[in-house]
């Protein structure tokens, strides 16, 4: 009989990792502590499911490098009150995280095979404050609007207006803008007096394609 393999240590040594790289969000790591990203991923990748690095899924998209998962999520300040937008659901790795962090999460994915298989992932790891939608993330999703928090999880070559526009007041939006190359991972806080941006650094992250993004 084939045991399935115990990820227990390499889990913890990922969460020290991310500590010594400057996540200190306590609700973030235990997150990440408890989420078994080994499910996210195909099984051929399976043995480097805690390796600090991003791994291919199909569609040549890809489920985020660890370390960027927990920066992007420590910048959202989550409570766990808020209603957050995801754009790209991708493998659902990310999807999960954000639903032990906040009230409900709406996620938007353009792909419809890997809008299913995330779908399978959460309902078999018994998550239910996640609603799905296959669409155009760059348009976001404007009937749960507005959202106390906004993620985008690929690469803009501008802000999205309406995503901005679906951003409650006081809100955060975190989404890598640039080119298709590299950009740079900005925290945009909707103020009464404006746009609160200050950056996180440079990243890189598949394309954001849609209607208000990369074509």
């Amino acid at each position: 009989m084939h045991m399935p393999k115990d990820f227990t240590i390499q889990r913890q040594q990922l969460v020290d990792l991310l500590q010594q790289n400057g996540i200190s969000d306590e609700r973030v790591l235990q997150a990440i502590a408890a989420v078994p990203r080994e499910m996210f991923i195909d099984s051929s990748f399976q043995p480097m499911a805690y390796a600090n690095q991003a791994l291919p899924l199909v569609l040549g998209q890809t489920i985020s490098q660890p370390l960027m998962v927990a920066i992007m999520t420590q910048a959202l300040q989550l409570s766990g009150r808020e209603k957050v937008l995801e754009i790209g659901t991708g493998s659902g790795y990310q999807t999960f995280i954000l639903a032990r962090l906040c009230q409900h999460v709406y996620s938007v994915e353009r792909y419809p095979q890997l809008s299913d298989q995330a779908d399978a992932r959460l309902d078999q790891l018994g998550c239910a404050n996640v609603s799905l939608l296959i669409g155009d993330g760059s348009i976001g999703w404007v009937d749960h609007a507005p959202y106390d928090r906004i993620l985008v999880t690929a690469a803009a070559p501008h802000v999205p207006a309406q995503l901005l526009e679906q951003l409650d007041m006081d809100g955060f939006l975190v989404v890598p803008v640039g080119d298709q190359a590299q950009q740079e991972l900005q925290v945009i806080q909707r103020t009464h007096s404006g746009m609160q941006i200050h950056s996180l650094g440079r990243c890189v992250f598949v394309p954001l394609i849609g209607e208000d993004a990369w074509r």
